[in-house]
């Protein structure tokens, strides 16, 4: 069967200038997801197109991937990524990944040698929030966790992220090989703190002098990323094939912006990044907070809204006088006042978050964004929260956000139509929505202390604001609700 290295592609497709018998596996990925895709393995492709070198990456996968990883080998590690904007698209054939291994193709022993190879410098992971296995009530690592609870039995066999990461390095310490770096890429706050305390939470309960080499040795660098990368549908990917000439099962479409920002703190040395536009700084936390605010937390607000009013894609809610002018709301009003960050213009940057949600090339599913509420919740919105009520500031918009996703996983939108929840707290949630009414559908939702914390869940104030808007969603609906927010209604 033909692929992406087996025929010849149109001239319009970018592909790699650089000798890529020449990569060695410098960098292990755990998670080939889509936005990895897009993202930190694009911009390593452009390091290597400016400058050669020999930083490949090798793409790990668990206990799912199979099929993904057999497709990526058969068309010898390359993949698209199309770049999508209002004024035209761009394939770019990616050539940065040098091999895969997958835990059911391979084995687990396979993966945690590849980590002990003596040439890789930095572990990296997207496993999203969940696959760091951290308690949410405590940022420690979840004992509790079937993952942990059975490496932790297990070590030399392990089924997760920290757990293998761990026994890694036990075995690069045991053979006297330098540590590496491990580099979260996942889009949740101070995310080199969130794998440290994974990773040494692991450590400490195997070896009290394994986690103190671990401390001492390997850096865990906080970053931020962005770029919408919407998952691929059969659309997509025929859209990609057509523009190909041949199918490429591991392709991804994304909007045309792109953005990391990474503490520069690396063990063992990194690619040039900054070359491809990557901005390497002393402190992530600022930027992270403001990506995650104005831009998450709108996307947010968008997605548990848009897709109980009945839009599918957010560039349909964009198109929406009232959810735009929402969003733009949101952003300046009650999340750019929270933030910590200087030298950057946030009206500038709230007009090109607007610009971006906006692309009707994108078809970014509203449902997708809207899944895993309960992990995004806190740090998109709560934490914002927190502040407007230290401050004594107004915050409605944060408090019908809050209310969209308690009408979104209540399981019905506007319409009628059943809402498909996926979520890591979805029986739990499902059970409080179910033992309630819609007249006590807040507090039942409040009592989840996993989300909201004692603080905001016993906050008289919180409660009182966040059911008015919950009352407005049930008279009004949420295109109705979002309209009379707008009227100070």
């Amino acid at each position: 069967m033909a692929t992406v290295a087996s025929v010849s592609l149109p001239a319009f497709v970018q592909l790699p200038q650089y000798d890529r018998t020449a990569l060695a596996s410098r960098i292990v990925h755990l998670g080939f997801g889509a936005f990895h895709r897009a993202h930190q393995a694009l911009l390593t492709d452009r390091v290597l197109n400016q400058s050669g070198g020999d930083w490949g990456i090798a793409e790990i996968s668990l206990f799912s991937g199979d099929i993904m990883m057999q497709a990526l080998r058969e068309q010898d590690h390359l993949f698209t990524v199309l770049e999508k904007g209002p004024d035209g698209n761009q394939p770019i054939v990616i050539g940065a990944v040098n091999e895969c291994l997958n835990a059911k193709l391979d084995g687990i022993e396979a993966i945690i040698e590849k980590f002990c190879e003596p040439q890789v410098a930095i572990a990296s992971l997207t496993i999203t929030e969940k696959g760091y296995c951290i308690d949410p009530a405590t940022g420690k690592l979840d004992i509790a966790n079937s993952r942990i609870v059975h490496d932790l039995a297990n070590p030399h066999e392990p089924h997760s992220a920290p757990g293998l990461l761990v026994e890694a390095l036990y075995r690069r310490r045991a053979r006297g090989l330098p540590p590496f770096t491990v580099l979260s890429c996942d889009n949740i706050p101070e995310n080199g703190h969130i794998v440290k305390h994974a990773v040494l939470g692991m450590a400490k309960k195997r070896d009290s002098a394994l986690a103190d080499w671990i401390e001492q040795h390997v850096t865990f660098p906080s970053t931020m990323v962005d770029r919408i990368v919407p998952a691929a549908t059969e659309e997509s990917l025929k859209e990609i094939a057509d523009l190909l000439g041949v199918p490429d099962p591991c392709a991804i479409s994304c909007e045309p912006f792109i953005q990391w920002v990474v503490e520069d703190n690396f063990v063992a040395g990194r690619p040039q990044w900054e070359s491809a536009g990557v901005q390497m700084v002393s402190d992530v936390l600022p930027w992270e907070e403001m990506k995650l605010r104005m831009l998450n937390g709108s996307h947010s607000f968008l997605a548990w809204l848009g897709y109980v009013a009945g839009y599918p894609y957010v560039n349909e809610c964009m198109e929406d006088a009232a959810f735009r002018t929402a969003a733009l709301k949101l952003m300046l009003e009650e999340q750019a006042p929270t933030l910590r960050i200087t030298g950057v213009d946030l009206a500038d940057y709230a007009s090109q978050l607007i610009t971006r949600f906006s692309n009707p090339a994108l078809h970014h599913r509203t449902w997708q964004i809207a899944m895993d509420g309960s992990q995004k919740l806190p740090q998109r919105m709560l934490d914002s929260i927190r502040w407007h009520l230290n401050q004594g500031t107004p915050w409605p918009c944060l408090a019908l956000g809050v209310a969209g996703w308690m009408r979104f996983v209540s399981g019905v939108d506007d319409a009628g139509k059943s809402i498909e929840v996926k979520d890591p707290l979805a029986d739990i949630i499902q059970q409080k929505v179910q033992q309630s009414t819609t007249e006590n559908r807040v507090a039942a939702l409040l009592s989840l202390t996993a989300i909201f914390g004692d603080d905001l869940a016993n906050n008289a104030e919180f409660t009182r604001r966040i059911e008015q808007a919950w009352q407005l969603l049930a008279s009004k609906g949420a295109h109705g609700a979002v309209a009379a927010l707008l009227a100070g209604d």
